[in-house]
């Protein structure tokens, strides 16, 4: 498997190169030099809502893991962190739905207000509010989830020193907890401004005006709208090289995600002021997270069913993207593994290869990448819609990849190095070995791993928006159909399905035991 891991690795960077190569030679060289005010503007509002989404989801993600670390013993705390958990893996649209449900213009907040006042806060979601309110949902909750790890990792016995040295709440997250979070922060922070940096289906719905538009956002209406393809490529060229090179920069200073075991402490009791704020934090944080899920459910139960199931459109969608899901999450499972074995095996700079081919996503997100093989298909020809199954189930792998390899790969390190002399003194090598010794270690974090890039691929909106159409449909696309031409009962309905398929297969296979 280690050969075949570098064979994957190389050929992921020619992939990397070849949709380089694509978008660079397909080019019309006389538009490519008009880089125009727009283009510019674009530019550093991607840059600037990036770095306000990533900012605000720190912040807060900060303060709910010091909240819930210091509040170890609440009724509903394991199943609050579970789906703190899950908004990694939360369809985008179904979210987006769900904060429109709750502060669109005719969302709860304004229905309330207008029942109460007679008046309302008008249409104040799209815009940048709507996109940093929807960047900050999803990123401040994977935030403290991580972050919580770090917390609870500080040893007990740094709390005790400063408890004598009468340390106050500030002084203790100054001295104590902050240098422990800060490598982990460091980390989570570049992760998050990467994924706001190719953020697509948020803005793409809550932008509201080209005012707030991103780069991604602007290829997807010069190919589908404007047909512009010169503009296109010079956009997608532009996205490439910087987050190329942001995710080079990101490597020299993220740190590998350790599998630490979760093992709340409750150190001492806290002040009542302070068991007072944190329960306030957590219980507004709680509030705002679950009520979009609440409002999908309950808007989605009233929708009606046998409609949406008698849909053949929506039977289609729905079939798609689960085998697009099931063979994406397979696929990702067998790279993965194959990428995590020959990288423990390599030398330093042959690992940091390996990892770059990884986080390919993080580099070409699937927009781009899908202007890439649209540009292929053109050229090729061939039958569209294998063209965009194939090209969306990469593109799933890439997705899940960087997440898949964070897991697997310090894991299988740790097996190496405690089992590889063992296993030749007992003779054990290849099939025999990776049955009998890797096997009863790694099937959690495998089932965890599938589970994960299952859910990420069936709510993914990047590149079936440059080849979706009536003949090639997936849940998102059919989804954002709905709510493009209205059809508001009928997206919460499919808004529902979505969201239950998810949370049922992350929260059934996504629990993820560690190495001791």
């Amino acid at each position: 498997m280690k050969h075949i891991g570098k064979t994957l690795s190389l050929l992921l960077f020619l992939l990397a190169v070849g949709i380089f190569a694509t978008l660079f030679f397909s080019r019309d060289v006389s538009v490519y030099h008009t880089l125009d005010d727009r283009i510019w503007s674009l530019l550093r509002f991607t840059l600037f809502q990036a770095f306000l989404s990533m900012l605000l989801s720190i912040m807060i993600g900060v303060v709910l893991a010091w909240a819930l670390a210091h509040q170890s013993r609440f009724f509903g705390r394991q199943v609050l962190v579970a789906l703190f958990s899950s908004s990694l893996v939360l369809p985008t649209l179904v979210v987006v739905f769900g904060l429109i449900t709750i502060y669109g213009r005719n969302g709860w907040i304004n229905s309330l207000l207008d029942v109460l006042f007679d008046d309302d806060f008008g249409s104040y979601l799209y815009g940048l509010f709507g996109i940093l309110l929807a960047h900050v949902y999803l990123n401040a909750s994977y935030a403290s989830r991580s972050l919580l790890h770090a917390f609870e990792s500080i040893p007990i016995e740094k709390y005790k020193l400063a408890k004598s040295l009468g340390f106050g709440v500030f002084k203790r997250f100054l001295f104590v907890e902050f240098p422990a979070i800060k490598s982990t922060m460091m980390g989570v922070a570049v992760t998050i401004f990467l994924l706001c940096f190719n953020s697509f289906a948020i803005v793409l719905v809550l932008g509201g005006s080209p005012a707030y538009n991103t780069l991604e956002v602007a290829i997807y209406e010069a190919v589908k709208l404007e047909y512009n393809i010169d503009m296109a490529l010079n956009l997608a060229l532009l996205h490439l090289s910087i987050s190329s090179l942001l995710l080079i920069l990101a490597s020299t200073i993220t740190t590998p995600v350790n599998n630490l075991s979760q093992h709340a402490i409750r150190r001492w009791r806290e002040s009542s002021i302070e068991r007072s704020w944190q329960g306030f934090i957590i219980a507004t944080f709680a509030l705002f997270f679950i009520s979009p899920l609440l409002a999908i459910m309950i808007d989605g139960f009233s929708a009606d069913f046998a409609k949406i199931f008698a849909d053949r459109l929506f039977v289609r969608s729905f079939m798609t993207s689960i085998m697009i899901a099931l063979i994406s999450a397979l696929l990702t499972l067998l790279v993965s593994l194959a990428l995590a074995d020959a990288k423990r095996s390599v030398s330093k700079v042959v690992a940091i290869m390996i990892s770059f081919s990884g986080n390919l996503y993080l580099a070409i997100p699937s927009l781009v990448l899908g202007l890439g093989f649209f540009l292929l298909f053109q050229q090729i020809g061939g039958d569209e819609s294998l063209w965009a199954a194939m090209v969306l189930v990469v593109a799933n792998i890439l997705m899940a990849l960087p997440f898949a390899l964070s897991i697997l790969a310090p894991l299988m390190q740790k097996l190496s190095t405690r089992y590889d002399k063992l296993s030749r003194s007992l003779g054990l090598h290849g099939w025999k070995r990776w049955r009998y010794v890797e096997l009863p270690y790694l099937v959690s974090a495998l089932r965890y791993i599938f589970a994960l890039a299952f859910c990420f691929s069936l709510g993914d909106l990047g590149v079936i928006a440059l080849f979706g159409n009536e003949h090639f449909s997936t849940l998102p696309w059919y989804l954002y159909g709905l709510l493009g031409s209205y059809r508001s009962s009928d997206a919460a309905g499919v808004a529902l399905i979505m969201l239950l398929l998810v949370l049922g297969v992350f929260l059934l296979l996504g629990r993820k035991k560690e190495l001791s």
